[in-house]
């Protein structure tokens, strides 16, 4: 007797459901993953994140230490855990999940006795927090941009050369808060050098006072004084003018004011140029 139209039907999906069913245990059994980390014992996970972070795979190690502090929220390792996976973001670019593990830990440990690396690590990631790939490839200026992740690295690195004078860290952020005032003192001339060609001479001289106040022995120390020379002869004040000339005189006798060439702004041409990356006048020496 010849099956039913129906009853063929009906057993060609029975079929069609049975191999789907075991098709998709047998995909699962492929992508399953032979090396899970759960109960895995924490020496053992330890171990392969802390492999991950010698090997540069920044991402497996941040992975596997998160799979260790959800499963032993308690203990050395968890501890040890916690700073690793804030360094394996901060290697991996991530810089705002790892100032966000920092801040985490800080407060969690707050005497650890590592407590002044992570400060140290949290300046890092936010001197670097900003830096986008347009600004790494055209050699965009970090002193025209948006200071404020600057400054927050400025008061980690203050932070830690204060409260852990003598760490091992405090030298290399002595440096750095260095380089990070040079940045603070060039963001204040540029502005100041942009007032000065639109002829707003009083906050021009405003500005390169806020240099010689604020950042005293800056890189940029004489370039404010030029400034304040070019902006007093702007207001018709020759006293202050001559004091300012001859304080720049004296510390930088060679400084291309006395030559006439300074401020060089940039051409027209250049500012044409969206490959000629940014140009200040404080380029042109």
């Amino acid at each position: 007797m010849t099956p039913r139209p129906a009853v063929t039907r009906l057993l060609l999906l029975l079929l069609l459901v049975a191999f789907a069913t075991s098709g998709c245990a047998r995909l699962k059994g492929m992508f399953k993953d032979e090396d899970a980390d759960e109960n895995q014992p924490v020496e053992t996970l330890y171990e392969k994140g802390h492999r991950s972070i010698r090997n540069g795979n920044w991402d497996n190690a941040e992975q596997t230490f998160r799979r260790l502090i959800a499963q032993y929220p308690y203990g050395p390792y968890t501890e040890q855990a916690l700073m690793e996976t804030a360094y394996a973001q901060y290697k991996a670019g991530k810089y705002e999940d790892a100032i966000s593990t920092i801040d985490r830990f800080i407060r969690t440990y707050p005497t650890h006795r590592h407590i002044a690396y992570l400060y140290y690590l949290r300046g890092l990631a936010n001197s670097r927090r900003d830096t986008v790939f347009l600004q790494r490839v055209w050699r965009l200026d970090v002193s025209r941009r948006d200071l404020s992740t600057p400054q927050q690295a400025y008061n980690d690195f203050q932070l830690l050369t204060e409260r852990y004078p003598n760490s091992r860290y405090a030298a290399d952020a002595r440096e750095r808060m260095v380089a990070l005032r040079n940045t603070f003192a060039r963001h204040e001339i540029d502005v100041a050098l942009y007032y000065l060609r639109r002829g707003a001479y009083v906050a021009a001289a405003q500005r390169a006072k806020n240099v010689l106040e604020t950042y005293p022995q800056s890189r940029y120390q004489n370039d404010a004084v030029a400034l304040l020379a070019k902006a007093y002869h702007g207001l018709g004040n020759e006293t202050l003018a001559a004091d300012a000339e001859r304080v720049l005189k004296a510390n930088a006798p060679d400084h291309a004011y006395f030559s006439g060439d300074w401020p060089d702004y940039p051409s027209r041409l250049h500012k044409l140029n969206p490959f000629a990356g940014e140009k200040s006048p404080l380029d042109t020496r």
